[in-house]
């Protein structure tokens, strides 16, 4: 079979991009190196939805961060994906730093943002009783929000594959050849066939499109470190609180998230590649000092976890969504970093486009749906709700994990929901079970459990984020 169109990459802006495809009526495979999609950025970021002050003027970060605030909320409203439209503050604690942010205010003048304004440090603490004295002014921007960028990633995949598109996981691309159609070769032996390619690798961009060719960019890795406080700690702000940003980013943030913990981080470190995932004491001490500099009464001693995630970034700075100059029919989206997420819907609209200019024919699918039903609604009933749905559902009766209060029931449907989790990670990341404050300590043999027999094999085949990481070996 040749496809219409092979996405490489399933991560938020794959995943949304393939979703958009199938509105018309195309062919569309997306493929996946790892074993679930969300595995690379897009399950380790801040999660934020920003306003659109940041980015230059005139530029594509400008012009899809604007457009895409509005687009993201809705989709997110018509995927059930959980999010919040809380605000954010972004801090000034000096004379220097208020002048930063009058920049920033005509910044986002220029680039269409409505509603903001620039307060005293005194009403931001009217507003967020916890903010640090010291912060003299603020700008205040209402239409920024809070996203579960994983379960964003989630929702479009399996909206796209109800639509029509095939998902290809464990599918690492090694080659891609153009003999009248592009030909896509996997480490493991597979090959896909493709008119058009859209190259969304994330980290690996610069490496899939030499793959054709084409090294007109090279993507810098840059790593952010990530502190993750328990549910005590999630009303200690409602606003996403930002400090005045510097060239290495949007700074330290201390953030509520939509399932009710404080985030803080990141860090922004270049590193040698996308696997340097690691944290470091000294990348957390900062994340800790700095946090602690806008909201000072954050309690550390609440810590969850800790992670880093690893984006792409580019020395130019935008992002690059464009058809290859090297290789016909080879869609370049990539050096997405922030405000990638906030811009992902419009991201995968201007995509779109820009394979239409390309030369793909798009016509309209009349059978597209773009809902996807809530895998979350048994904990937004009632009492009464849940004991009737628990009388035809008995697995919805059985707590499996305790922190979060995820039932048997939610983890069986979602075993069994496009795009199936193959391991614990992919469970996690769709019911939060083992994200509460033991971290699966009490429910991740039941989890193993249940994946053995929704699918049919032996735990010692269950892994905690596929290939060969298993949890255990077999019985004594």
């Amino acid at each position: 079979m040749i496809y219409d169109v092979a996405v490489i990459g399933a991560g938020v802006i794959g995943g949304l991009t393939a979703r958009e495809l199938t509105k018309y009526k195309l062919s569309v495979v997306l493929l996946e190196k790892e074993s679930d999609v969300a595995c690379g950025a897009s399950k380790a970021n801040s999660g934020i939805i920003h306003g659109g002050f940041d980015p230059e003027p005139d530029t594509l970060k400008a012009k899809l961060n604007s457009t895409g605030v509005d687009k993201l909320y809705k989709t997110a409203q018509m995927l059930h994906v959980p999010h919040k439209n809380n605000g954010s503050f972004v801090c000034a604690f000096s004379k220097k730093e208020e002048a930063h942010l009058k920049e920033l205010y005509d910044r986002g003048i220029e680039n269409g943002i409505e509603k903001m304004s620039i307060i005293s440090g005194d009403e931001a603490r009217a507003i967020e009783p916890n903010l640090s004295p010291e912060i003299t002014a603020v700008l205040n921007v209402p239409t920024a929000g809070i996203i579960c960028p994983y379960e964003l990633t989630i929702a479009a995949v399996g909206n796209a594959m109800k639509n029509g598109a095939v998902l290809l996981t464990d599918f690492t691309v090694t080659s891609i050849i153009n003999d009248g159609c592009f030909n896509v070769s996997s480490a493991d032996g597979r090959c896909v066939k493709a008119r058009y390619v859209i190259n969304c690798a994330g980290c690996y961009g610069d490496k899939i499109a030499a793959m054709v060719g084409d090294d007109s960019f090279e993507i810098i890795p840059r790593a952010g470190q990530y502190i993750l406080l328990d549910k005590k700690e999630g009303a200690r702000v409602s606003h996403t609180i930002f400090q005045v940003p510097s060239k290495e980013g949007k700074g330290i943030l201390v953030s509520p998230t939509v399932d009710g913990n404080l985030l803080t981080g990141p860090t922004a470190e270049a590193v040698d590649c996308p696997m340097c995932v690691n944290t470091t004491p000294e990348g957390l001490e900062t994340v800790q000092r700095l946090a602690a500099k806008s909201v000072p009464s954050v309690q550390f001693r609440e810590v969850i976890t800790s992670f880093c995630g690893v984006r792409s970034s580019e020395k130019n700075g935008d992002f690059i969504i464009e058809e290859s100059k090297a290789q016909k029919g080879f869609i370049n989206v990539a050096a997405i970093d922030s405000p990638g997420l906030t811009s992902s819907v419009a991201i995968a609209e201007y995509t779109v486009e820009v394979l239409k200019n390309a030369g793909l024919e798009l016509e309209l699918n009349p059978d597209f749906d773009g809902t996807r039903e809530d895998p979350h609604f048994f904990r937004h009933l009632t009492d009464e709700e849940k004991n009737e749905y628990i009388k035809k559902n008995p697995a919805y009766g059985k707590i499996i994990c305790r922190c979060e209060t995820v039932t048997e029931g939610e983890i069986r449907d979602a075993i069994r929901r496009d795009p199936k989790p193959q391991d614990i990670d992919g469970v996690k990341r769709r019911t939060r079970s083992g994200m509460g404050r033991c971290q699966g300590g009490f429910c991740k043999p039941f989890v193993m459990k249940l994946l053995a027999e929704e699918n049919g094999c032996k735990m010692e085949d269950v892994t905690k984020n596929g290939k060969t990481s298993q949890m255990v070996l077999g019985k004594l």
